[in-house]
């Protein structure tokens, strides 16, 4: 498996997929077509489908206008062999084409091409649950000691600035208000939520908190702020909301939270290696279950959970999120995701309550899940995978 990096990306959203992914593509045929006057870019599949509400065209022509023309052409039923989320860049030189590229946004910001090998420098030995749970009962350690065996020291550095920029985003949205661009009339919630969860106590003043945090970070990157994706930008309220929630309420030292941020990251690492956290590949599962299961690990490892019970909170996590669609209105990264990653925040408390109740011994394991929801992401038909055509997005 690839380091943590890979998965806690910091960037500009609303999505790692298709803005973050395309962004990183245009400027790298920037620098290979070198002399280029004109651009023509052909997004497909998903990518065409809710290009235009991810902003996918404008973070493209953010990167390449400064060099020439940019045309944006839309394919949204050409659905490329390889992924969903396909772009072809050409360059034009005096009317004469110089360079083509055709690369895929394969999820969490990544980029791959068809034939290229897609083999990475493996910084973690093992690539299951299992197989890093039985290590940890056999050296008695836990699953960040695991994380820092592989990455060493630099890891903690990393994760620091990950922390701090999902701190920063939380404060940003917590201040703004008003309606989100896109043109759906969406107003940002969460200063009124944290707001009226302030004037509550308890279970009401924790729940109202909890969900401020959340939609925040998701407002936050509904209008194209820098966030952190965990393990997507569609996906990124999940775990800041419940880190910043636990660090406020049971004040949490940053180096225990840099510690659950690793155990998170890692059970994010095992789904991306083995399925898949690509909306346009298996839905929604795939990114705002797999944060539930991200975040429902680091909270049982900040409660003193064992290897066991924090397998157990994560599989909980991912399961019960098995079979969600990615069906975004009008292609925004706002209905019904900004929703979904709050109501997964708080999933993620229960499911870490759940599994700390009991001895962690259970019948269906985290990396079972993992095949499962890969499996599920297939069987869905393609207007369920982020292309904007089926379920909540005909509304």
């Amino acid at each position: 498996m690839e380091s943590l990096r890979e998965i806690y990306r910091i960037g500009h959203g609303p999505s790692s997929s298709h803005t973050m992914g395309p962004r990183k593509a245009a400027a790298m045929f920037s620098d290979r077509a070198a002399g280029a006057d004109r651009f023509v870019v052909t997004l497909y599949g998903s990518l065409a489908a809710t290009g235009k509400g991810h902003m996918t065209d404008r973070a493209i022509e953010e990167v390449l206008e400064s060099r020439g023309r940019v045309e944006i052409v839309w394919q949204p039923k050409v659905f490329l062999p390889f992924h969903p989320n396909g772009m072809r860049f050409e360059g034009y030189k005096e009317g004469y084409k110089i360079d083509e590229w055709t690369v895929f946004s394969v999820g969490g910001g990544k980029l791959a091409e068809e034939n290229e090998d897609r083999s990475v420098d493996d910084v973690y030995p093992m690539s299951t649950i299992a197989e890093i749970q039985e290590w940890c009962i056999a050296n008695g350690t836990s699953y960040w000691e695991y994380v820092h065996k592989y990455e060493g020291d630099v890891i903690w550095d990393y994760l620091a600035e990950v922390w701090a920029t999902m701190q920063a985003a939380i404060k940003r949205g917590l201040e703004a208000e008003g309606a989100l661009p896109g043109g759906l009339g969406v107003c940002r919630k969460a200063a009124s939520y944290y707001i009226k969860a302030s004037s509550f106590v308890g279970s009401m003043k924790n729940r109202g908190l909890l969900y401020s945090y959340a939609l925040a970070t998701s407002e936050e990157n509904a209008a194209g702020g820098v966030i952190v994706t965990a393990p997507t930008c569609g996906s990124c309220g999940v775990i800041p909301a419940v880190l910043y929630r636990l660090a406020t309420i049971k004040d949490f030292s940053d180096k225990r939270i840099l510690r659950a941020l690793a155990t998170a990251g890692l059970f994010g690492n095992v789904v991306k290696t083995n399925a898949s956290i690509s909306g346009a590949e298996v839905g929604c599962q795939g990114e705002v279950g797999v944060a539930c299961a991200m975040a429902s690990a680091a909270a049982c490892q900040l409660f003193g959970g064992t290897p066991s019970q924090i397998e157990y909170a994560a599989e909980m996590g991912l399961e019960h999120h098995l079979g969600l669609t990615c069906d975004p209105v009008c292609g925004l990264v706002q209905i019904p995701c900004i929703e979904r990653n709050a109501y997964a925040a708080a999933r993620a408390f229960d499911a870490n309550i759940y599994a700390t109740f009991s001895d962690g011994t259970h019948s269906v394991s985290f990396d079972r899940v993992v095949e499962v929801m890969k499996q599920t992401g297939h069987d869905l038909p393609s207007l369920y995978k982020e292309t904007s055509e089926g379920g909540l997005a005909k509304i």
